[in-house]
């Protein structure tokens, strides 16, 4: 039914991409804009009080993941288009033409030949409202509505510009602090129209991508709005450009390229995923690029990880492309914005008797580096977690909460505390609480740091670094079997210092990550381990 509903969306507000601003939304609508807040977001609509020809058109059972690109992509043949509103949660949308015979040509086109958005039919009527009159106070949508209708103006009219008619766009990640891969990419670029294929790689030291588009309204839309716009707060700003390649050849479905559009592809050696450091040397996977032969891809991939304060988005599930399933952005959904700038954490359901503030420094410390540690002392299932930034504290929340550890499992929410308060000079601790700030095993005290761009959800596969050339397998599994059962071993064919072992369980493998962690392999080598998204 075409009825009056919901707001047009906005502007984006800040210069975080990631933060408060549902600024990834894929057939999911922010809970901010439904329910009983819809009042305040009404579009309001002229309404016709003739049923006959009217400039807006009503699009119903929209596929949930269109977008207002997709919408103006179908009024496109029938003349200039002056507004567009999406409502995601009823599958409909409202697209106003200049010329109100053009809506007439359309309706009449599409009651003789069914309409297709993202191969789904779709029902195209006239709408009972003249014009669309939307809301202004709320510009995250109107954003993303008025760049597709600047994209679909530069398509359609006189000569345009170049580029403003290619559909890949080459993306440039300036101030790379914390990891980018094709997920975090792929949410972001998805709320302007389909993503067909995705290239990332490193060139003259900087992260690059090249994204392919359905349609050049897409890929103009998405530079429009995302050109000079940080992904998180106050770092990895996007630099847009047009490619001169029309079309990516993608081999390999995996954490350097994908093609949406074909999830039969092979992934590749799994076992090269973690092998060579962000703009380090060995190495190298490659991926061909039209017109510019083998290009560099950087083993690193950021599958599971989108940093920051909340995402609202779906990623594709990643097994349908042959690599383990993005569960930490998933996770992020339920994150609360209003404690995003809190770096405490409060960690319950722990096994009192073999929790230690220096265990869950190892543990936490996989997705941040911890600067405090307090386990209560009145409640010792319960402990405080200060992590060194705000979004370490969300990473540790969406990776870490309900995972189970010591046969329990743990809930990691946000704490009402802001800071960690050591005991007092002569008061009882019972060592129950613990200052790491200057402690040497920081995993990302370097920005930029390898580390950040291997961080991945808790796994039975675990990544081991830093192993000694004199060290035999035997002697690893042997020492990982005290804890737990070893199912798979696999030294790095390439480079002997690295390894894969497998656990028979995730529960199990996080208690051998609390063990083994720094564990001594010989006077100057102490063993690093973190969890992998590689199997064996």
């Amino acid at each position: 039914m075409d009825g009056d509903y919901l707001m047009p969306g906005t502007k984006r507000p800040s210069d975080d991409l990631m933060s408060q601003s549902p600024m990834v939304t894929n057939g999911t609508s922010p809970p901010h804009l439904s329910g009983s807040d819809n009042d305040a977001k009404k579009v309001k609509l002229e309404q016709n009080s003739a049923n006959g020809p009217s400039r807006v058109v009503h699009i119903r059972s929209l596929p949930p993941d269109c977008t207002e690109a997709d919408v103006v992509q179908l009024g496109m043949p029938y003349g200039k288009m002056s507004n567009v509103l999406l409502l995601k949660q009823k599958n409909q949308a409202f697209l106003e033409f200049i010329d109100e015979q053009a809506a007439v040509t359309m309706v009449s086109f599409h009651q003789q030949n069914p309409a297709q958005i993202r191969m789904k039919p779709v029902y195209v009527q006239f709408s009972n409202h003249k014009e669309l009159k939307t809301d202004q106070a709320h510009s995250f949508q109107n954003a993303t509505a008025q760049a597709a209708l600047q994209a679909a103006s530069a398509v359609m009219g006189g000569p345009a510009e170049e580029g403003q008619k290619r559909t890949t766009l080459r993306i440039i990640v300036e101030h790379l602090v914390y990891p980018v891969g094709i997920e975090v990419l792929y949410q972001i670029f998805s709320k302007f129209g389909k993503v067909l294929k995705m290239i990332i790689f490193t060139k003259n030291n900087s992260f690059q991508a090249l994204i392919q588009m359905s349609d050049p309204v897409a890929a103009n839309a998405a530079k429009l709005s995302l050109d000079g716009q940080n992904i998180y707060n106050g770092c990895c700003t996007l630099r847009i450009d047009y490619s001169k390649l029309n079309n990516l050849n993608v081999k390999y479905n995996n954490d350097k390229s994908r093609d949406f559009t074909n999830p039969n592809l092979p992934s590749g050696d799994p076992g090269l995923d973690q092998a060579m450091p962000f703009g380090g040397s060995g190495s190298l996977v490659t991926s061909v690029v039209p017109g510019m032969g083998a290009a560099p891809l950087t083993a690193y991939g950021a599958a599971n990880m989108v940093g920051g304060t909340p995402v609202y988005a779906q990623v594709p599930q990643m097994s349908n492309y042959g690599v383990p399933s993005a569960m930490g952005a998933a996770r992020l959904m339920t994150l609360n914005a209003a404690a995003a700038g809190n770096a405490v954490l409060l960690v319950s359901n722990l096994d009192e008797q073999k929790v230690t503030p220096d265990a869950l420094f190892t543990l936490f410390g996989v997705y941040g580096d911890v600067h405090r540690v307090k386990i209560l002392f009145n409640k010792k299932d319960n402990a405080l977690v200060q992590m060194a930034e705000p979004h370490q504290a969300q990473l540790a929340i969406a990776h870490l909460d309900k995972v189970k550890v010591w046969g329990k499992s743990i809930r990691v929410t946000q704490s009402k505390h802001t800071l960690v308060q050591m005991p007092k000079e002569g008061q009882p601790d019972a060592g129950l609480t613990k200052d790491f700030t200057n402690s040497p095993l920081h995993r990302f005290k370097r920005p930029g740091s390898k580390n950040c761009q291997n961080i991945f959800p808790p796994s039975a596969v675990l990544h081991l670094s830093n192993i000694p050339p004199n060290i035999e397998e035997d002697f690893i599994t042997d020492a990982f079997s005290q804890h737990g059962q070893v199912k798979a071993f696999k030294f790095f064919p390439k480079d002997r210092k690295m390894a894969l072992i497998q656990m028979a369980s995730v529960d199990e493998a996080i208690t051998a990550l609390i063990a083994m962690h720094n564990y001594p392999l010989s006077d100057t080598n102490h063993l690093r381990v973190s969890f992998s998204k590689s199997t064996i």
